[in-house]
């Protein structure tokens, strides 16, 4: 039985005696339960030993706010589970889609951590991302975009980035996936120590099994089945990275 317990907008796990803190932020529309829409995947790294920090949001056009906002509650939680535990505790942190782009975006430039995971970075225009809110606005008048906006975003990973430590993880049937721009990005850096790694899947692995599919379209429990199967080398590779590290 999982105990989760919702601190600063932060959904958290904790084994007695945690060895590494995870601080998740998953994608846009799954984020608002991330306990519910990335719960198998949260659930077994719980097991691993490791406390689970899933940071929970609606959608804003403004990212950098977000990602501030994000990084004070996670620090908030850390606290407390410091001082409930008497001891410190590395932290690793996990984005899936929006979420990577987030952590990335962090006031620290990712220096108060020990590395980033990201799995199926995304960094679309509101025009690739949600194309009726695009149309509308041009419609009336209206222009909108992300801030900062994917061409932002990439000179500031470039240059206000310093985590060196990062694994980026795609996957073979995702049509969303910006893992390999993010990885060009990084590994210009000075003494980039960054990783790519391809697993099978789609944008929709790292979530629990089925649970936005279940929601859009007709059930289809053979893909449902095989997304479960899927999830278990995500587990082995983040786990293993920490472990080597």
């Amino acid at each position: 039985m999982f105990n989760w317990k919702l601190i600063d907008n932060v959904y958290c796990l904790w084994p007695p005696k945690p060895e590494l803190i995870i601080e998740f932020i998953g994608g846009s529309f799954l984020s608002a339960s991330p306990q519910i829409s990335y719960r198998k995947l949260l659930e077994a790294l719980s097991r691993k030993n490791f406390a689970i920090h899933a940071w929970r949001y609606l959608p804003s056009f403004d990212h950098q706010l977000q990602a501030n906002q994000a990084w004070k509650n996670f620090r908030t939680c850390r606290n407390i589970l410091e001082k409930r535990i008497s001891y410190k505790i590395k932290t690793l942190r996990i984005g899936h889609s929006l979420g990577s782009k987030l952590h990335l975006l962090a006031p620290d430039g990712g220096r108060k951590n020990n590395g980033l995971i990201s799995l199926s970075f995304n960094n679309y225009s509101v025009n690739k991302s949600v194309p009726a809110i695009n149309h509308l606005g041009s419609r009336l008048g209206i222009k909108k975009e992300f801030y900062p906006d994917p061409i932002m975003t990439i000179k500031y990973i470039s240059e206000q980035y310093y985590q060196p430590r990062n694994l980026i993880v795609g996957f073979t049937n995702d049509k969303l996936d910006e893992s390999s721009t993010l990885f060009k990005v990084l590994n210009h850096r000075i003494n980039d120590k960054s990783k790519l790694t391809f697993l099978t899947g789609d944008h929709l692995t790292p979530t629990s099994s089925g649970i936005l599919e279940n929601i859009l379209v007709d059930i289809n429990l053979n893909r449902e089945s095989s997304r479960a199967n899927e999830l278990e080398p995500l587990i082995s590779i983040i786990y293993n990275w920490f472990m080597k590290s």
